[in-house]
């Protein structure tokens, strides 16, 4: 018994476990909260410092993130720009970028002034919601694929509030100075809105409630996208049909407009019905030839493009108005608004709308942009999301804009039209996540998950697998983070494949990075050895940590793509 006392005695920090051997296997001290903190907490960390309060560890914490490398992180964290521009592929991708943006840019205008009748204000103030949203989001947003400005569902959510705000006289008819007077109180209105809804989006941004996202289940946020694109169309037949209808507001406002279109369809204009004929004969063969032939295409046809330009020119030189009565824009003033903040005297009064407003607005962006994320294998920061809309829809209101959110066309036009788009998320950087238990039955499916996305073939290191966009081109990965979050239990079998997957990766010159392990799980892989594969300084407490560990390691790397893979 002395014997085997003996040998049970627990190793020192330097010493390795050997548990091949029962009888003759050194055991691991149990890990205390002092000794967990030395070997996972911050390196800076004094031992001294681990008998003070949590209250003053917290503030030290806290301390350290308003230094130097803590702004920093924090400005990444920001300012996305920052982070995807220094790496952007400037022969790859810029064809492509700049085909698209030039595509969702003039479809913006004739959207933007189709809206803003919607919102009951005059055309030109779409065409302001359709600049200065999109400046900012690029600025702060982390939807790559997200494309802003005027969305259908929200600007008549806006009208009719506008026009419960500031309804039109009785009388009907009014002078051009009462029409003028009229348009400029319901465009002070709708910005009231807009200030109102994202005032409203960054106090969830300040409480944290992106989390909110979580719950748009993947049914949710496709029966949210179908429903919305439904309410879209509906709120365009009118025009497309050439059917002059009232707006229909309140419940069931959708069926109403449906019934109302099928009742005044004999009354369509023939000029209308033909202009909308030959643009749809041109967008929908156009749609399916750059479907069809993406692969052999250079970039997308920009049917869009052609169609915009064909019809303002036959606007221009014909006389549609007058001969055909075709109601058409005519002239716009030049230049932009002068910044003006909203009356604040209205915000009591707007409160109602502006609530619900807010709501659509983060619901519709977030699903749409979880849509794309899911296809293209990213992830995007639902409260950044909340900071980059409120933010939006907060300034473009001093320009007198009215609330904004994504859009369902023009996002979904900004990815046929070619466009490789901002994150294409950081250089070098795998981020996996297995969200699942890791035990004896799922450890084959974990490795081989991690195996083909981390190329880690039989055959030696092979480039990671991807299912990005087109032209998207997979290069070796240099660092990768498993988020080990979801892993919520793991037995000693699942706990090998970790430690295993670290020397493979060792030995194939991929860094990986461990973060958010919970208790049971970080114990069961120290057992199974792993800290004799990797050193403290490759745990982490969160993927945010690890992310910015990885990034200031790939700086001195070299460019590499980026897959994030959950």
């Amino acid at each position: 018994m002395s014997g085997l006392r003996g040998a049970r005695t627990c190793p020192g920090p330097g010493e390795a476990s050997d548990l091949k051997s029962p009888l003759g296997a050194k055991f691991r001290e149990p890990l205390t909260e002092t000794r967990f903190q030395q070997l996972f907490g911050d390196a800076e960390q004094e031992p001294e410092l681990l008998a003070e309060p949590r209250w003053s560890r917290l503030w030290r914490r806290r301390a350290r993130a308003c230094s130097g490398p803590g702004a920093w992180r924090l400005l990444l964290a920001r300012l996305p720009p920052l982070r995807w521009l220094p790496h952007y592929r400037w022969r790859a991708w810029l064809l492509g970028d700049a085909v698209a943006g030039l595509t969702v840019g003039i479809v913006h205008v004739p959207q933007g002034m189709a809206f803003a009748l919607l919102t009951s204000v005059p055309p030109v103030f779409g065409l302001y919601t359709s600049f200065f949203p999109v400046l900012i989001y690029t600025l702060l947003g982390t939807g790559r694929h997200l494309s802003t400005g005027t969305f259908a569902v929200l600007s008549l959510m806006t009208g009719s509030a506008v026009e419960r705000l500031v309804p039109e006289p009785l009388s009907g008819n009014l002078s051009a100075v009462e029409r003028e007077q009229l348009d400029a109180q319901r465009v002070g209105a709708a910005a009231a809105v807009a200030f109102g809804s994202g005032a409203l989006m960054l106090g969830m941004f300040a409480l944290q409630l992106g989390v909110l996202a979580t719950f748009l289940s993947e049914p949710v946020v496709k029966a949210l996208t179908s429903g919305a694109a439904l309410h879209v169309l509906v709120s365009q037949l009118p025009s497309l049909l050439g059917v002059p209808l009232p707006r229909q507001i309140g419940c069931f406002a959708l069926f109403k407009t449906l019934a109302a279109v099928l009742t005044a369809l004999p009354r369509s204009s023939p000029a209308e019905l033909t202009i909308s004929a030959l643009s749809l004969a041109l967008l929908v063969p156009v749609k399916e030839l750059n479907a069809r032939f993406r692969d052999r295409l250079p970039t997308p046809i920009p049917g869009e493009v052609a169609m915009v330009l064909l019809a303002s020119v036959l606007c221009y030189a014909s006389s549609l108005d007058t001969r055909y009565n075709v109601q058409i824009v005519g002239l716009l003033p030049r230049g932009f608004p002068q910044p003006l903040l909203p009356s604040l005297a209205e915000l009591p009064r707007i409160l109602a709308d502006s609530l619900p407003m807010a709501l659509v607005t983060f619901a519709v962006s977030a699903s749409l942009a979880s849509i794309y994320a899911d296809k293209y294998s990213y992830t995007i920061d639902s409260n950044q999301e909340l900071l980059a809309h409120g933010v939006s829809n907060l300034v473009s209101s001093l320009f007198s804009c009215f609330p904004n959110s994504a859009t369902l066309a023009t996002t979904s036009l900004l990815v046929d039209a070619g466009g490789n788009t901002q994150l294409l998320q950081v250089p070098g950087l795998c981020i996996l996540s297995y969200p699942a238990p890791l035990y004896f039955g799922t450890r084959g499916q974990f490795r081989r998950i991690l195996e083909w996305h981390l190329g880690l073939g039989e055959g030696g290191k092979e480039a990671p697998k991807t299912d990005g966009p087109p032209g998207a081109v997979a290069e070796p990965v240099r660092v990768a983070v498993l988020d080990c979050s979801g892993v919520t239990f793991a037995d000693a079998a699942g706990a090998r494949e970790v430690v295993q997957l670290a020397s493979r990766c060792r030995d194939a010159g991929i860094h990986l990075l461990l973060a958010q392990c919970n208790a049971s799980v970080r114990g069961t892989l120290t057992q199974a050895g792993l800290l004799d594969r990797v050193t403290p300084e490759q745990l982490f407490v969160s993927v945010q940590d690890a992310a910015a560990h990885a990034l200031e390691r790939l700086e001195l790397s070299g460019p590499k793509t980026c897959t994030v893979w959950v």
